[in-house]
């Protein structure tokens, strides 16, 4: 590639004024012409902040990656973007994917950079960052952040939000007290990096680099490890290298790059939220792809995979086993092997010499942790265009299931109420909560793992059905039905259910079933009425007015559109 063939050569390289006064500005900020003059200009976008600890320590791996970027004679600039902190950003940073999509879209397209290193893990960033890439359509490699180290607790390895969950039931029940839970705080999260588990996060990065944008093994190399430095350092040269090859996210994220991410995700046991998520990528790369894609490809794919909290084992080990490589070295007549990564000319030849080290973490065909995929898709007259629920995280007893609804129209009266005896909720009784989607929650929280009522935790029961038009922490288990879509806050079908209506979930037929008759559901409609809209003006009145339902990826319909726009004139 000529220098003068570089994106960033319009800012740079002319003999107008605007040039000389981008050349000036450039030497404002202490660089040399020779260091970046003719050289592929590469953002590197951080979510790091103080506030997420899942990227508390990619300010370190920045430094790395701009090393890569300047032993392969490129000149890096840090963009520092919105940080999604799962942890943290309330109500939930789901209300705020689409925001950090669109800041990553425009900051590639409105200044001198020729490609781009996306830094991010936590669960909402992977997406995000690569949505706004893909919009964006320059060269660019994503650096995944890392899982944290195994947490420990009393000779116990420890899962976060996993066992989060597990031992905040124990302490409702009365099995554990205060002590332990102080001692459970220090030891579950151990270490910078996102969750250890097969969640969200884990899952996320998985599929990325399933889709063919990461470095091979990035997904699993633990956060603290001097691997992740070696990683990140590896992405700046290699990107670099994309900028002059002119190979872009359009010529990665194809059709059959989202296919395997599926088929990746499935395999791997991950999280429900993928199915959004991937949907919303694959819309920004005019791919289509739909919960129906997923239900036929989970019906061809096993899980083999052996990581919480479907299984027993967490990314350290997984790493360690093989990583993804070797994971989809055992799924390779499930892939499409032919097509490009930003790795290597095919994902055939990166995947040359994968090999599996540990049987029980990863699996063979032959012992599957499950014999199909880990997500289903339902249909029902309670779900029209469709819900999820992650099966093999819940208990088989409940996947045909018929029971009376206890119905919450929010969540903080689910919280308030749920212990109380005069509800009279037995473990047949299905859980219902609404208002809890897209736009009724605002941004569709993790509010799906319904907390079961406290005196049924302390008779032992530990799953139930419960429905919602909600998320689910990808750490998190038990018989959830999720994304119910339409969702109730816009009069979907969850809004007309009441207290005592029997509802079917039967997950091996894919249905789930409101048991009232369609007339009298017919009254109810007639009868309901829009609750008020959330949001009076700033960015959440935009995100009300724009949101598109859980089915379709929950992008905004602006963003996720086919149309041309055009660079900006620089000159």
């Amino acid at each position: 590639m000529r220098p003068e063939d570089l994106r960033s050569h319009q800012w740079y390289g002319t003999d107008g004024l605007r040039s000389f006064s981008h050349r000036a500005r450039t030497r404002q900020l202490g660089y040399l012409p020779e260091e970046h003059l003719g050289k592929p200009v590469i953002a590197v976008l951080n979510t790091w902040s103080d506030i997420n600890p899942c990227h508390v320590h990619l300010r370190d791996r920045a430094q790395a990656v701009k090393r890569g970027v300047w032993q392969a004679g490129g000149f890096p600039l840090e963009f520092p973007v919105a940080t999604l902190s799962e942890t943290f950003q309330k109500p939930t940073p789901m209300l705020y994917r689409n925001l950090l999509a669109m800041e990553a879209e425009e900051l590639l397209r409105s200044y001198p950079v020729d490609g781009a290193v996306l830094m991010g893990g936590c669960d909402k960033s992977t997406p995000a960052l690569l949505m706004g890439a893909a919009s964006a359509d320059l060269p660019a490699v994503f650096v995944p952040a890392g899982p944290m180290l195994p947490g420990h607790w009393r000779g116990e390895v420890l899962g976060s939000g996993t066992d989060m969950w597990k031992y905040w039931d124990d302490k409702r029940a009365g099995l554990i007290g205060d002590c332990e839970m102080a001692e459970l705080e220090s030891g579950l999260a151990r270490s910078p990096g996102h969750c250890m588990t097969m969640g969200t996060a884990s899952t996320l990065t998985a599929a990325a680099e399933a889709l063919g944008v990461t470095m091979p093994g990035a997904s699993s190399v633990p956060a603290v490890d001097s691997g992740h430095d070696r990683m990140a350092a590896a992405s700046g040269m290699r990107i670099v290298e994309l900028v002059r090859q002119g190979l872009r996210p359009s010529d990665i994220l194809t059709r059959e790059a989202y296919e395997d991410a599926v088929t990746t995700v499935l395999g791997l046991g991950g999280s429900t939220n993928a199915v959004i998520h991937l949907i919303a990528m694959a819309g920004r790369s005019g791919v289509p792809l739909t919960l129906d894609d997923f239900d036929r490809i989970a019906r061809t794919v096993p899980v083999l995979a052996n990581l919480r909290p479907g299984g027993r084992y967490l990314m350290e080990d997984f790493h360690f086993a093989g990583g993804l490589p070797g994971f989809l070295s055992r799924i390779t007549d499930l892939l499409h092997l032919d097509r490009p990564t930003v790795a290597h000319a095919s994902l055939r030849e990166q995947l040359t010499g994968a090999l599996v080290h540990d049987d029980d973490v990863i699996r063979p065909r032959d012992r599957p942790l499950a014999a199909e995929g880990g997500v289903a898709v339902l249909r029902g007259n309670l779900c029209p265009d469709g819900a999820v629920i992650k099966h093999i995280a819940a208990e088989p007893h409940l996947l045909k299931h018929t029971g009376p609804a206890v119905v919450f129209d929010d969540y903080r009266t689910m919280q308030r109420t749920i212990d109380d005896p005069a509800l009279g909720i037995t473990a047949d009784h299905v859980l219902v909560l609404r208002n809890s989607g897209p736009k009724g929650g605002p941004g569709m929280p993790e509010y799906g793992m319904l907390p079961i009522p406290g005196h049924l935790l302390k008779q032992g029961v530990r799953d139930m059905v419960r429905i919602s038009d909600a998320r689910m922490s990808g750490t998190s288990y038990g018989a959830c039905v999720l994304h119910v879509a339409p969702e109730s806050y816009v009069g979907g079908p969850l809004a007309l259910v009441r207290t005592g209506d029997l509802v079917t979930l039967d997950v091996e037929a894919r249905t789930l079933h409101l048991d009232v008759p369609e007339e009298e559901l017919r009254r109810r409609r007639a009868a309901w009425t829009p609750p008020p809209a959330r949001y009076g003006r700033g960015y959440g009145a935009l995100y009300n007015e724009h949101i598109t339902q859980a089915d379709t990826g929950c992008d905004f319909g602006f963003l996720a559109r086919a149309g041309e726009v055009p660079d900006p004139y620089a000159g």
